[in-house]
């Protein structure tokens, strides 16, 4: 899935009341929405990707399954994170840490590295980086 911004042609506001009357006219940059899909769809798929790399080293991990059932679950861009082992909820929640692996690996990646994928996002959506 990705994100589809469409620009109107036109668009005329009217606001009326008592002692106003107000009228603005919206006008788009005709490359906006060009430009800035390209834009949001980098930094989704940024964000996801990070994610997954953060949660990756957090993840418990006895045979690997659960850690590639995110990476083959996930469809990058789509902005939905998905563990698909049958396991992977009960893991989340109630599984044994192991050293730095164990439950709440998402929760635990956003508090550690939330504010660093969010500056990486933010550079997308600038067109840098």
């Amino acid at each position: 899935m990705s994100i589809k911004i469409s620009t109107p042609k036109m668009k005329t506001i009217n606001i009326q009341g008592k002692n106003i009357n107000i009228s603005a006219k919206l006008k788009w940059d005709k490359g906006f929405a060009t430009r800035y899909t390209s834009r949001f769809n980098s930094a989704q798929n940024f964000v996801d990707k990070e994610f997954l790399n953060y949660c990756s080293k957090l993840v418990p991990f006895k045979t690997g399954k659960l850690m590639e059932s995110g990476t083959l679950g996930t469809v990058i861009g789509s902005g939905e994170i998905k563990y698909t082992v049958p396991y992977a909820k009960r893991q989340y929640y109630k599984g044994r840490a192991n050293g730095q692996r164990g439950r709440l690996w998402g929760e635990r990646a956003k508090s550690a590295h939330g504010e660093d994928i969010r500056r990486g996002a933010g550079k997308k959506l600038k067109g840098r980086g």
